[in-house]
């Protein structure tokens, strides 16, 4: 039996965070709300959040099964709900490879979208976790299956830069995140179409004008560098331009940097008075331990750490975040205002970072991507995208308006 849609509930437990553990899923057929399957299974002595991520393992695969092209995953556990959104770090090792199987069945729907729900709309995945944690505990042996020990997680969580496996989950929660929303480019239809431009969100993108440290070419990530002289020249002039690409804009967005506050609110200014709203996702990348300094001094000082950090964008550096980190936060920002802002447009004033990977997953390009674009002080670039994950690029660094400053 092939279905559409589908809501698959899902959920897991212990008992004794490690316990006996078992889970719990229920796929319903999303129109009618019959239910078309049940699963549940004693997985042996295992914590809450493992038990919880093989629900949804299970209640996925069962989706799947039934040909559903397109699933809500309703779950009362906020961490794999925001795990699975890319908008939580996954750092106990046990997660990742959960994390990663859930993402990689994700990737066969047509669409996904994760939702967190209160236990009490939960009760029926509930109730087959706790019939399982009973077979787990030994009270009906035969209901249990193969019974697997999960190392117990540990009291404490402690942030450590990225290894290749956590790098890999988190970039596979961050492809389910974009997947969630309908507006992830790689998997949005090819079509010559035309599309009707009134439909879709049109994001402008603008990096923050100049500061000292952009002439001299110094790292600046979340160091708090006021414009220069010259930048509050070029914010002006970026202003006048946005008002001509788009006298009628919805919001303006900003980096919560004063580099970017002053540019947005010049273009804020120009566009009626419009207030400035400042969103954390939109910051710069976390330099970390380079912020401030030249890639020079960042070549004599860290080598190996340079050099592992260009070849890959898990890679963090020292005391920083990964571009894998920044591009999931982005992606999560995109798609909140496709959903915020449909059929209007928004200026969003960034940085490096943020503008390059958002313009990355527009054109669904791969990470050499970053290395190869170069994004001026001021410039602007546009795109669009409808709720059917279409995207149009339209233009890409426009510095024309900068023209004799």
């Amino acid at each position: 039996m092939a279905v559409g849609a589908v809501v698959v509930e899902a959920d897991g437990g212990s008992r004794g965070n490690p316990g006996p553990a078992g889970y719990g899923a229920v796929v319903r057929d999303r129109d009618s709300g019959e239910v078309l399957v049940e699963r549940s299974e004693a997985i042996g002595t295992a914590t809450n959040n493992v038990a919880e991520y093989r629900g949804l393992i299970a209640g996925l695969e069962a989706a799947a099964e039934l040909g559903a092209v397109e699933v809500e995953a309703r779950m009362d556990s906020k961490l794999v709900v925001e795990q699975m959104c890319g908008r939580w770090q996954i750092k106990h090792p046990g997660l990742r490879p959960l994390a990663a199987q859930a993402a990689a069945l994700v990737d066969r729907f047509d669409r996904v979208r994760f939702s967190w729900i209160p236990r009490e709309r939960n009760r029926h995945a509930d109730a087959l976790a706790n019939a399982a944690m009973d077979a787990a505990a030994g009270k009906d042996a035969a209901a249990g299956r193969a019974v697997t020990r999960i190392e117990a997680e540990p009291p404490r969580e402690v942030a450590a830069p990225d290894s290749p496996a956590r790098a890999a989950a988190r970039e596979a929660a961050a492809r389910a995140a974009a997947r969630t929303t309908g507006t992830d480019p790689a998997t949005a239809k090819p079509s010559w179409e035309p599309r009707p431009s009134f439909t879709a969100t049109r994001l402008i993108l603008v990096r923050h004008g100049e500061t000292e440290w952009t002439v001299q070419q110094r790292y600046a990530g979340r160091a708090d560098v006021p414009l220069s002289d010259a930048g509050r020249a070029q914010a002006r002039a970026t202003a006048a331009r946005v008002a001509q690409l788009a006298p009628a804009v919805a919001a303006v967005l900003s980096s919560p940097l004063s580099r970017c506050t002053a540019t947005a609110e010049a273009i804020a200014s120009a566009l009626g008075d419009l207030p400035v709203r400042r969103q954390d996702d939109w910051i710069e990348c976390d330099f970390g331990d380079w912020d401030g300094r030249t890639f020079a001094e960042v070549r004599e000082g860290w080598p190996g750490e340079l050099d592992a950090w260009l070849a890959s964008t898990r890679i963090a550096p020292p005391g920083g975040e990964s571009f894998a980190t920044v591009g999931a936060r982005v992606a999560k920002a995109v798609a909140e205002l496709g959903q915020a802002y449909p059929g209007e447009t928004v200026v969003v004033v960034s940085h490096v970072s943020p503008i390059k990977l958002a313009l990355r997953d527009a054109l669904a390009a791969g990470d050499a991507f970053l290395h190869r674009l170069y994004l001026d002080a001021a410039g602007i670039s546009v795109f669009d995208m409808w709720p059917d994950g279409g995207i149009a690029v339209r233009s890409v660094n426009d510095t024309a308006h900068l023209a004799g400053l």
